[in-house]
């Protein structure tokens, strides 16, 4: 008997201990939920200039960074539009996430065919702000139920505003004025159509691509872009105010 409650008393402090376990793991995963669901309400406000993850890293590694906040209105509409039509075409019409690009992806890689991009801006402006960098799942799983609150709390302008305020646009440059000066040495407002364009393409690849020095291949994409931003029209309506 006395080896009986030996055993059963072992058996509830190990179910003890993995209750409390999963007690903890629940709470910080609550927690984990809680902090981008306060912060994205928190960026609602004009006033507050969101930082990226990967601008906390260059923090905390003392390399730090050049970004020069700027409104929508202070940035023009060329980099807006250009941006727009080469990162996601259907940014006013769909509510954070494309399904019928990501449907298409799916069904091409469950094909065998090469990956095709279709992470819509603010599913970008997601993992920006609280996802890290690289392909993964579990990464792309996280960006989507993200992207689809952020669709909801934050009006259009201003997840574009985040957006071109965050993005990397080289290495420790983010945002489009930053990226503007470092690269042609002017404003974002007075950026021509052909350098809005260079700069909206280089986005995939920022550290591969140089909107200064492009490629035959980056000038014929930014020539594509530029055709579209002009031709825009209502597709670019959500983000007048």
């Amino acid at each position: 008997m006395a080896r009986g409650r030996s055993r059963n008393g072992r058996g509830r402090t190990t179910r003890g201990r993995l209750g409390w376990l999963l007690r903890r793991v629940v709470v910080v995963l609550a927690l984990l939920a809680f902090i981008p669901a306060a912060l994205t309400l928190l960026y609602r406000v004009p006033v507050v200039h969101p930082i990226s993850t990967l601008m906390v890293k260059d923090l905390a590694t003392f390399a730090g960074y050049d970004r020069k906040w700027t409104s929508l209105e202070d940035m023009g509409t060329l980099i807006q539009y250009s941006v727009m039509m080469s990162e996601d075409g259907q940014f006013c019409s769909h509510g954070g996430v494309d399904w019928g690009a990501l449907n298409t992806v799916i069904n091409d890689a469950l094909s065998g065919e090469a990956a095709r991009g279709a992470s819509t801006i603010p599913m970008q402006t997601a993992k920006n702000l609280f996802l890290w960098q690289g392909r993964s799942f579990i990464r792309k799983g996280l960006e989507l139920p993200l992207a689809l609150y952020i669709d909801v709390i934050l009006p259009k302008h201003r997840i574009m505003e985040i957006y071109l305020n965050i993005a990397e646009w080289a290495p420790n440059i983010y945002g489009a004025e930053a990226a503007a000066q470092h690269y042609f040495g002017r404003s974002a407002k007075n950026l021509t159509r052909r350098q809005a364009a260079l700069l909206a393409v280089t986005l995939p690849n920022p550290h591969a691509r140089n909107p200064a020095k492009p490629s035959g291949g980056l000038n014929r994409l930014a020539a594509n872009i530029e055709r579209r931003a002009q031709r825009a029209g209502g597709y670019v309506g959500c983000l007048k105010r």
